[in-house]
């Protein structure tokens, strides 16, 4: 249900994305002119909470640009502070301006302080766990977290905390959140990942984006992980990406009538009074 992605991708799976990145680097180069941007940004795009650090020869296997141009673009992002260089492993991890640059993608204070608000009285009157989240490519990406004061359970999803969006019913929500194209496009990547795998990922993301349309939310009864429940909400903002809210608990204290019938309803009357909060002034 709340699936890090903390594995270690095999050589087959990094051949693939090789793969994946290289169709998308083509068309998206064959737009562009200033290739070395482009590649830079690829190379910088190669790191991932899974993918920590890198050498040379797996970044461009990752991103198919061929090791000599890698190296001259290692170095010139290790000069302007992107990337930083362990001499004793030979690789390169993401610095500090990167880092910065990605927060400052995802971080908007004005919604983070909002969300904090409603986040708080959710957690306080239900007891449960709640996390906010949005879309970065394949992955959920964890915005903040709240637990009530006498709840039972603590995943500590702190920022950062990525959740792959196809295991994951936060990211069912998501996508039950995004234009039926773009939703079609994302999933097509996550099929040509996952393999073996899609038709039992696709069954079930056609469930929650369907419960998401009929009753505004969907549910997880103890489906990815047996021990625990959850209800996630979209959260639509004008002119912005959408977000996710998902509350957590224990399947034993969120059994499908409590989830259906109070915190399905209640966690969307959350995200409608975000949304109301966030609406821009007429």
């Amino acid at each position: 249900m709340l699936q890090h992605t903390t594995a270690r991708p095999s050589a087959s799976q990094l051949r693939t994305r090789r793969a994946w990145h290289s169709t998308d680097s083509a068309a998206a180069e064959s737009r562009v002119r200033v290739m070395p941007l482009a590649r830079g940004l690829a190379v910088l795009a190669a790191f991932g909470p899974e993918q920590r650090w890198l050498g040379n020869q797996e970044i461009s296997l990752e991103t198919g640009i061929p090791a000599p141009t890698v190296t001259r673009l290692l170095q010139s992002l290790v000069a302007l502070g992107y990337l930083h260089h362990d001499e004793v492993r030979r690789k390169y991890r993401l610095a500090a301006a990167s880092l910065a640059l990605g927060y400052a993608a995802i971080a908007d204070p004005a919604v983070q302080r909002a969300a904090s608000v409603e986040m708080r009285k959710f957690v306080e009157a239900t007891d449960t766990y709640v996390v906010l989240g949005t879309r970065d490519r394949l992955d959920v990406i964890v915005l903040d977290s709240r637990v009530g004061s006498q709840a039972v359970l603590d995943l500590s999803l702190t920022p950062g905390t990525r959740l792959s969006i196809a295991s994951s019913l936060m990211g069912s929500a998501l996508l039950a959140a995004i234009p039926e194209l773009e939703r079609g496009y994302l999933q097509g990547n996550v099929e040509r990942k996952a393999g073996r795998g899609w038709p039992v990922l696709r069954r079930r993301m056609a469930e929650k984006i369907s419960q998401v349309h009929e009753f505004g939310f969907c549910m997880s009864l103890g489906e990815w992980e047996p021990e625990l429940a959850a209800v996630a909400v979209p959260v639509c903002l004008p002119e912005k990406p959408p977000l996710v809210l998902a509350c957590v608990g224990r399947t034993a204290r969120m059994a499908r009538p409590r989830v259906e019938r109070e915190l399905g309803p209640r966690l969307l009357t959350t995200a409608q009074a975000l949304q109301e909060r966030l609406a821009p002034c007429e």
